[in-house]
């Protein structure tokens, strides 16, 4: 369900699982996910790499932000924006 783009609230109301459950479910897949990535992808090359950006909110979401809160660069929406420079290979 969290890869389908719900929330750990509602993952919890559908589940009836706990949202500490789902979050130790998430965090024991992460991991392994880590040590499959550090298995697999070793000496990998690429020569084209393309990033999307990321957004997420900080404190609350965009729309719910009060009048004095909207001039406030470190709540609301954000958005990380990665560039990566590839070395050339030969």
């Amino acid at each position: 369900m969290l890869v389908e783009g719900n929330s750990i609230r509602s993952t919890e109301r559908v589940t009836s699982v706990h949202r500490d459950t789902i979050m130790r479910l998430v965090n024991r897949v992460g991991e392994h996910c880590l040590e499959l990535l550090d298995q697999r992808m070793t000496n990998f090359h690429c020569r084209l790499l393309q990033v999307d950006e990321i957004w997420t909110f900080v404190g609350k979401k965009e729309q719910r932000l009060s009048g004095r809160e909207k001039y406030n660069l470190k709540i609301g929406d954000q958005y990380v924006f990665l560039w990566l420079l590839m070395p050339k290979l030969s």
